[in-house]
């Protein structure tokens, strides 16, 4: 009987397509997929850095599987992503449960890793059922007797450490190239890598210290991956990179091993740019990227991708954007201040002015409201970084007025180890402080999202139908097993029915500032049932936000993963509602 895994993702979207990569090469490997921690026998933990919420979830988590473990000594517990690599060998020590470390960018050793950890837990269980009965005997926690061998894999930063444009061979790369692909993996939607790593070295952000320098994929490598996910049924694609709109490929110093085109380290400019200055026959930049997934992969209806860094968006990139029909008009640009001088403190390289210039010129490429066609803006904000003052926080609320956000994602500063802010600038904003400021900018966002959602009363979107609302999921619930009588199955996507979906949950908050938490489970379809006759359905907008409508309840599961037209009548901070239209 092959090994129940068990994976959950904290973070963005980036973990949540490493945690897809790590289960489609599990499971070619023969590895079974569980939703229920307590029946695994593998459990893997994809982590964040970013915000200390979640990492407490992590250690939350680790702590109760040192307790399960000492009846099941031949578990293995992984932890991956960002805290494994910042944390290192440091997390072992702490918590000696975790037998697998392995950092982002070392992600294709993985099945390796766990393949050597499960064979030695059961080689050893036996044994160490036999220490943990002397260790109760002699009042000696049973815990600490659990550690053995363990497997690590950590960048440590070597992406860093060559200053030649073509990275050396990429092992990770296979890990994109290799990805398993098929229409029981999706609702229609997916992710694709196109860049990893960040040069930007944000004072507040550990992510160049934990996934390296900024390295691009090659073109031909994205558009085969997003023509594969075509042919499987996917209609909307989502580019990744903590930086997307820096991808450049130069093809004249591209890098082959072994017959396969390895990523290229992006290059560092200085200054913002209208037009990327490297563009040329030999190069394919952002823009040119855009247009041939666009015109060379028809069958993706949809192409999306975040998150834009604000100083180096082009104008060449927009002038794409609004000639190719199917890239949405959507940007998450974060500007996460609205002062000079905590941007200057932050190492964001622009100003308030910069910032607002730039949404200004997207707003005159891409706000086309008469023809449909309105540019939608998400933004993040952190608030209470060091030395903020009141003058500082009110700068910040007049960005978010000025800026019009459809939603942003607004934190309270929380000190990262590891991050430059965490050894130069000490957390000097009292926590009541930042909690004020944290709720004021909440408000305020929830009041300008309340304006932009209004602005689409009695229009038509085409919308994308991701699922049955977490309206409808609790209605399923109350309403018991499958009925004999008539019941429709409610498809959604495997997650147990009480289970909030962390889509939605994304999605429809105007202003978020909790930590998202994806449980990846087996993606086989699951449910429960209702007997009423019409179900509410969530689906997204072009511009990304949620649009909520009833629909026949026999016609459920046939809507999701395809994109209908919805006439608006309602409109909240939070949702549009509406119905579809004839």
């Amino acid at each position: 009987m092959p090994a129940a895994v068990y994976i959950e993702t904290f973070g963005c979207q980036m973990n949540e397509l490493d945690s897809e990569l790590v289960i489609g090469q599990l499971r070619s490997l023969g590895y079974a997929f569980t939703p229920d921690r307590e029946r695994a026998d593998v459990v893997i933990y994809n982590t964040c850095s970013v915000r200390e919420h979640a990492e407490q979830k992590v250690w939350s988590r680790l702590g109760e599987d040192a307790l399960r473990k000492v009846d099941r000594p031949g578990m293995v517990v992984g932890v991956i992503g960002c805290m494994a690599e910042r944390d290192g060998t440091d997390l072992l020590r702490r918590m000696p449960v975790v037998d697998v470390l392995c950092g982002p960018g070392e992600l294709d050793k993985l099945p390796s890793l766990l393949d050597n950890a499960v064979r030695t837990r059961a080689a050893l269980a036996d044994e160490t059922l036999t220490r943990i009965a002397h260790a109760r005997e002699n009042s000696v926690d049973p815990v600490r007797t659990l550690r053995s061998a363990q497997a690590v894999a950590l960048q440590g930063n070597t992406s860093r450490r060559s200053a030649t444009l073509a990275a050396a061979q990429d092992t990770l790369e296979l890990l994109d190239l290799s990805r398993a692909v098929s229409s029981d993996d999706h609702s229609g939607s997916a992710y694709v890598r196109i860049t990893r790593g960040c040069n930007k070295f944000c004072t507040y952000c550990v992510v160049p210290f934990t996934r390296g320098a900024e390295v691009h994929r090659p073109p031909e490598h994205i558009i085969d991956e997003c023509k594969r996910l075509a042919d499987s049924g996917v209609i909307e694609v989502t580019l990744l990179g903590q930086t997307v709109n820096h991808y450049r490929f130069e093809h004249g110093a591209a890098v082959s091993v072994n017959g396969v085109t390895q990523p290229q380290k992006g290059r560092s400019y200085k200054g913002g740019h209208r037009r990327d200055p490297f563009a040329g026959d030999r190069t394919t930049t952002f823009a040119d990227l855009l247009a041939r997934i666009h015109d060379e992969v028809p069958g993706i209806k949809r192409l999306r991708f975040v998150t834009s860094y604000p100083r180096d968006f082009g104008d060449d990139v927009l002038e794409v954007i609004r000639d190719h029909p199917r890239i949405c008009r959507y940007l998450h640009v974060p500007a996460q201040s609205g002062s000079n001088r905590i941007l200057e403190l932050m190492n964001r390289g622009y100003t308030v002015e910069e910032y607002l210039e730039f949404l200004d010129r997207a707003r005159a490429f891409l706000h086309q409201p008469d023809i449909g066609r309105p540019l939608t803006v998400a933004g993040d904000i952190i608030v209470g970084f060091p030395t903020e003052t009141e003058d500082d926080f009110r700068a910040t609320a007049r960005l978010i007025e000025r800026a019009r956000y459809k939603n942003c994602f607004i934190f309270k500063y929380s000190p990262r180890p590891g991050t430059i802010a965490f050894d130069k600038l000490p957390d000097d904003v009292p926590e009541d402080v930042k909690r004020r400021r944290n709720n004021d900018l909440l408000a305020l966002q929830q009041a300008t999202s309340k304006l932009v959602s209004q602005e689409f009363l009695g229009q038509s979107l085409d919308v994308f139908v991701q699922g049955v609302s977490k309206k409808t999921r609790k209605a399923a619930t109350r309403s018991g097993p499958a009925s004999k009588s008539g019941g429709v199955t409610l498809t959604i996507g495997g997650k147990s029915v009480e289970e909030p979906s962390a889509e939605d949950d994304r999605g429809c908050a105007s202003a978020c500032s909790s930590d998202d938490v994806h449980v990846f489970e087996d993606f086989a379809r699951a449910g429960s049932a209702s007997t009423e006759t019409t179900v509410q359905m969530s689906a997204r907008s072009e511009g990304d936000i949620i649009v909520f409508f009833e629909a026949d309840a026999r016609r459920a599961d046939d809507l999701i993963g395809k994109i209908v037209r919805v006439k608006i009548d309602a409109a909240d901070p939070l949702a549009l509602h509406g119905s579809l239209a004839n």
